[in-house]
This record gives structure tokens, sequence and C-alpha cells, in this order.
């Protein structure tokens, strides 16, 4: 009788996250096979896979699909590398730790929007962005980030705001590290890059698949950089999928090839995080 009991007052929340999780994506892959245009108004049609072939063989596909994985494996890189080594600085006591940390993670509870414009307006102007004065300083001509490499300049955006999640999870991780394991590596004589290396980061593994696996997602649907600081230009160098996805269902208005591109992310993002998470368990578990 217990066990009905919670299974009924468990029901409620389980139906609603299905109908949140389910609904949607029946309804993207229904107009993923139809055909849907919000600027030719009549009965949908089924198309097949039509709307899948449209957006594969649309001439911006490729330079998106590269500009995504380009963008998320940049700042996997960047974001773990830089959040394992600040990690590892202020773990050690010292005066100050408490404000140095809650400095260093406040950069990842600003919202995307605002942080693309204060990289774009204070930092990344060529004519009065700090980047701007600080080479006017020094006799050199001023760089025209978004322009002249605006891949790079989303890249440096969306690393600057997601280092300090790495850093929260990899020190969190290491205040569970067991310190008697490495006095005793340190007596025996084992080096600094000894102790990291057999100890530190076989202790960190877990943390470091899931800050790839978190990121991987969420990096795969960047937008709002994008959107408000190059526009997916020049051209198509700084367009990614979810920006190609955006341009076909609301600026084209073909909810049909939007939806197929939706689709194709879904796949795409389970896929990379897939092989990520493996790749990252086999390097790392001794």
């Amino acid at each position: 009788m217990n066990t009905h009991i919670r299974r009924l007052l468990q029901a409620p929340s389980v139906i609603l996250l299905l109908l949140w999780m389910i609904v949607p994506l029946s309804m993207t892959l229904y107009f993923s096979v139809v055909r849907y245009n919000l600027l030719y108004p009549g009965p949908l049609e089924f198309d097949g896979l039509l709307n899948y072939e449209f957006f594969i063989t649309d001439s911006a596909f490729f330079p998106a699909l590269t500009n995504t994985l380009l963008l998320v494996g940049s700042v996997l890189i960047i974001t773990v590398v830089l959040g394992l080594a600040l990690a590892m600085l202020i773990n050690r006591p010292f005066f100050g730790r408490g404000i140095v940390r809650v400095m260093l993670i406040s950069p990842f509870f600003i919202m995307p929007t605002v942080n693309a414009l204060i990289w774009k307006n204070m930092l990344m102007n060529p004519v009065y962005g700090i980047f701007a004065v600080i080479a006017t300083a020094f006799g050199a001509e001023p760089v025209d980030w978004l322009a002249d490499y605006p891949l790079l300049s989303i890249i440096i955006m969306v690393s600057w705001q997601w280092t300090p999640f790495a850093l929260l999870i990899f020190i969190t991780s290491l205040q569970s590290q067991d310190t008697e394991q490495q006095e005793a590596a340190q007596l025996d004589g084992a080096s600094s890059w000894a102790v990291f290396r057999y100890l530190t980061l076989p202790h960190l593994s877990r943390s470091i698949a899931v800050v790839i696996m978190i990121q991987t997602i969420f990096h795969l649907s960047i937008f709002a950089e994008i959107f408000v600081t190059t526009g997916g230009g020049p051209g198509y160098d700084s367009t990614n999928l979810a920006f190609l996805i955006f341009s076909q269902a609301l600026l084209q208005f073909d909810v049909g090839v939007a939806s197929a591109g939706g689709v194709f992310a879904i796949i795409l993002a389970n896929i990379v995080a897939f092989f990520l998470i493996r790749a990252v368990g086999k390097s790392l578990v001794v």
C-alpha cells in the first residue's frame, strides 16, 4: 500500500517532466518531416527527409558545423586547463582566499547577453575598447576583434564566463581529496608533478567528465554571444549550428528545415558528449 502511495505522489512530477520533454521533442520531430514555411500558409504536407537534406546541403551547414566543433573543443580545453590551474592555486590557504574565490567565480553568474555586451563594447571595441587603448598606448594598431577574429572572440567570451564553472567543480573535488596520501607520497620522495599525475588527476577524473559533459551540452547551443556581437559573420565565419537554426526559423521562416536542424543538433550533442566522456574516462582513470 505504501508503494502505491509513493508512486501516486510521484506521478504528477513524472507526468509533468514527460510532458515538458516529450511534447516539444515530438513537435520538433513532426515539423521536421513536413513542409512548414510561415511565409506560405496552407496545409502541412509530408516531405519525408527533404528538410534534413535541405539543411545538410545548405551552403552554411559545413561552416556552421566546423565552427561549432571548434568552438566547443576550444572552450573545453581552455576552461578545463585554466579552471584546473586556478583550482590548484587557490586550494592552498592564503590571506584573502575567500575574496579571491568569489571574484574568480563571479563571471559565471553574468548573463550571456551582458557578457557579450561587456566584451563587445568595453573590451574589444576597436575605437574606445580597453584592448584598443592598451594597443594605442604601446604604439600598436588596434585590432578589430569581432571583424578580424570573430570566432576567436566568441571563444574568449565563452571561456571567460565558463572557466569559473570548471573552477567551482574542481575546487570542490580537491577539498574532498585525502591529503594523507599526498603527504605520504611526498615523504617517499615523489615530485609535485608525480603527485598531481598519479593522485590528484585520477581523483579529479569524474569531476572533469562532469564538466566536459555539462559544458558540451551548453556550448553546442551557444547563441546569445554570437547574436549580440557578430551576427554570425563576417559571412559564416562565426555561425554555429544554433545560429543557423535560428536563421532558418526566424529569418527565413522555414520551421520545417529549422526543426530538422534541431533534431540534427540533438543527435550531434549526444554523439559528442558520449565520445568525449569515454575518452576522458580512459585517459584519466588509472
